[in-house]
């Protein structure tokens, strides 16, 4: 096993889309024989750059805002409302129903309600630790038991509530959504409802974590907060992308070597040879002065980077995984946290900070805020 913590040569890595393949998030555990179509999130080759070349357009910059802005708005609004109404409420419960119904929209999920969605979703993250450089991952039987259980009945109640209705509505009338384009190129229900689990847990669960994590450092930094409230759409999205850089929701990817690999940087060159598994560890990545420049762990929105380097770093990957929906999720925070900061939040009780190790990752939970 092979753990990359420079920028540069974890590119390479994430780039060599001929000699590696992915393997995060169990990816490599699911099996792939009952289904006509492999998810995008596990499939690699040509056959991932097709999926994802048609899946791009949903994601897009500017169809982004031209189709979701007004309804983020407005969710905001109405969930910013009922909040006031409460007195407090936990940040980390209101923005999960935020990326959730915003999220649902664009992958067409919009036939179920709202709540009991996420709460759905939420299900699935209940998992038995795992260690994914063991073989077996390090589960006993009694693990592996409960792992089926706690994640096929989650799934389960989530096809029969969301995703059966929504093909239902789609295969009768087809919309300009995720769940329609996989029926328009033939994906089996099965199939459809993988890769519904798949931005469903990408898009909505790690969304909620980024939102969480950017209100926490713009309301515990006034100067950061003022400046935020007072700067335009460009320089907000900086400060996000640069809060996300340094707090990566995300912070393993997993490759596994197909065919030597050949690595270097400076005068060092390393040989990875088929089996190996590469760990990609995005923090400390995120944090090469080599890549990001002087002071990699201060916040410093707008910081000079070398061409070809995401403004968030690797926090949304890199090369043929790199996630489609960084346009989407930063817009989504945007819209939600300004209308948060402007309602003058007080901090009741701090966040305690997690580990789940499905998405390798932090999580914040009771997230106690007064407007």
């Amino acid at each position: 096993m092979w753990r990359i913590r420079s920028l540069a040569v974890a590119r390479q890595v994430l780039r060599a889309r001929d000699r590696t393949t992915q393997a995060g998030f169990t990816a490599e555990w699911i099996p792939k024989g009952y289904l006509t179509h492999h998810p995008i999130l596990i499939s690699d080759g040509p056959q991932h750059d097709e999926q994802r070349r048609k899946v791009a357009r949903f994601f897009a910059p500017a169809v982004v805002t031209e189709r979701y802005a007004e309804a983020m708005a407005a969710c905001a609004d109405t969930l910013l409302a009922e909040a006031a109404r409460q007195g407090t409420f936990r940040l980390d419960d209101l923005a999960l129903r935020y990326a959730v119904e915003v999220t649902a929209k664009a992958v067409g999920l919009t036939e179920s309600p709202v709540p009991a969605m996420a709460r759905r979703l939420v299900a699935f993250f209940n998992q038995p630790p795992f260690d994914i450089t063991r073989p077996d991952l390090g589960r006993t039987r009694a693990q592996w038991a409960r792992a089926a259980v706690n994640g096929l009945a989650p799934v389960v109640r989530f096809y029969l509530a969301d995703v059966r209705p929504a093909i239902r509505v789609r295969r009768r009338q087809s919309r300009d959504d995720v769940v329609s384009h996989l029926i328009a190129e033939g994906y089996t229900n099965v199939d459809i409802l993988v890769e519904c689990v798949t931005y469903g847990t990408a898009g909505m669960v790690t969304t909620r974590e980024f939102i969480a994590m950017a209100c926490w450092h713009l309301l515990q930094q006034p100067a950061l907060r003022e400046r935020y409230l007072a700067a335009g759409q460009k320089e907000r999205f900086a400060i996000l992308n640069e809060i996300i850089r340094l707090e990566p929701v995300v912070g393993h990817l997993y490759r596994r070597v197909r065919a030597d690999l050949e690595l270097a940087e400076g005068e060092g060159r390393w040989t990875l040879s088929a089996g190996d598994l590469v760990d990609v560890c995005v923090r400390p990545a995120n944090a090469d002065p080599d890549a990001v420049g002087a002071d990699p762990l201060d916040l410093c929105p707008g910081r000079p980077l070398p061409q070809g380097v995401n403004e968030a770093a690797l926090s949304f990957g890199d090369g043929a995984h790199r996630c489609p929906g960084q346009p989407l999720a930063v817009l989504e925070a945007d819209v939600l946290i300004t209308r948060l900061l402007a309602r003058e939040p007080t901090i009741v009780a701090e966040p305690t900070l997690s580990w789940d190790d499905l998405i390798a990752g932090y999580a914040l939970r009771g997230f106690e805020l007064r407007l």
